[in-house]
């Protein structure tokens, strides 16, 4: 049944973040070639997120536009309908620069990245307010892209 699930949510992953030395994460097993990491816990993955857009807003990466251009570049993504889905979920457009250290902003920013790569239905609000009450954000060296 678990393999029905869509990769971000077996992996406790649901940013679909590549491995890339996370704390507390490991590469992915069981698939053919292995990229992405995986958390031991939902809440891990969520947060994993979440400091992943603070480091993308450090970096001057501030608006719909920019943060996805990164995160799921034409070479992978139909980047420019993951612009669109995420602007019309957050109610912004591509290019409103972004609070990305605002908890309201994290929250729904997650919530559609969350959603656009693994389908409705599978995190919640309340998944995603818990995981960011739980830990604050430490920003550490790991980059993802």
């Amino acid at each position: 049944m678990s393999e029905k699930l869509p990769r971000g949510i077996r992996n406790n992953n649901p940013g679909n973040l590549n491995y890339v030395g996370q704390p507390g994460a490991h590469l992915e097993t069981g698939v053919p070639c292995p990229r992405f990491a995986a958390f031991s816990t939902m809440a891990d993955g969520i947060r994993a997120l979440r400091d992943q857009l603070l480091r993308y807003g450090e970096r001057g990466l501030t608006t719909v536009r920019a943060i996805i251009s990164v995160y799921a570049p034409p070479s992978e993504n139909p980047t420019g309908a993951y612009v669109y889905a995420l602007c019309n979920h957050m109610g912004v457009q591509p290019d409103t620069v972004l609070n990305l250290r605002d908890p309201a902003t994290q929250r729904s920013l997650i919530a559609g990245i969350t959603t656009v790569e693994n389908g409705p239905g599978h995190i919640s609000m309340a998944q995603i307010d818990q995981a960011l009450q739980t830990t604050p954000a430490v920003p550490h060296p790991v980059s993802e892209a």
